[in-house]
């Protein structure tokens, strides 16, 4: 049985439609957010949606989107393209609601555990050759805690929920955020992007029909 059996298929549907039927964290704002059930060896990890993503119905549906998109296209995926062949998972799959003292909720550990055990499971079906953790909190859930320059533009080999795998860190798009827009952030941005782009699991994409 390969991978891609319509058993294993269907398993993964069938997590998915579990995933969206989900109301464990009674503080998260509904629905949940998750990319297409796409069988692939790269796996995409978010951090949270924001208040555009649930309307959307997808993840990365606004202007982080765009910049997170604009960076793969130019190493030869384009939106589409990313959302047919990556798996895009995330820390915590609802909108977490705004912080009183602005932007949004950092997800309480509590509902980073619950949500884990989805991220868990899909590490264990896909078995991925690469992950790429978006954002600081994303980062931290695969790589031990260290400061985003030491980890940006550098390829991990790390255990994921048991799983031996390449990791591939990138700074959270965000337009709020200066990290990726200024040195030695931009530098290693492209570094990093140009690390995926050679990966042998990007190529794969890449040769994907």
């Amino acid at each position: 049985m390969t991978n891609r059996s319509p058993n294993r298929l269907r398993v993964l549907d069938d997590h998915v439609a579990a995933l969206r039927e989900c109301r464990r964290c009674p503080q998260m704002i509904g629905p949940v957010v998750t990319g297409r059930p796409v069988w692939s060896e790269v796996l995409l990890i978010g951090q949270a949606p924001g208040t555009h993503e649930g309307p959307a119905g997808k993840p990365f549906a606004w202007t982080a989107g765009k910049t997170l998109f604009r960076w793969f296209a130019a190493h030869g995926l384009d939106e589409e393209a990313v959302r047919d062949r990556v798996y895009m998972a995330a820390v915590c799959r609802c909108f977490p609601g705004k912080d009183p003292k602005g932007g949004d909720r950092v997800p309480a550990p509590d509902e980073i555990e619950r949500c884990r055990t989805y991220l868990a499971a899909e590490v264990a079906l896909l078995r991925p050759r690469l992950v790429l953790p978006v954002g600081k909190l994303a980062i931290a859930q695969v790589l031990p805690a260290a400061p985003l320059a030491d980890v940006v533009g550098r390829v991990h080999a790390a255990t994921f929920h048991g799983v031996a795998t390449d990791v591939i860190p990138l700074p959270h798009p965000s337009g709020a955020s200066t990290w990726h827009r200024t040195e030695p952030g931009k530098t290693l941005l492209a570094q990093a992007l140009e690390l995926i782009g050679r990966h042998p699991a990007w190529r794969g994409l890449r040769r994907a029909a």
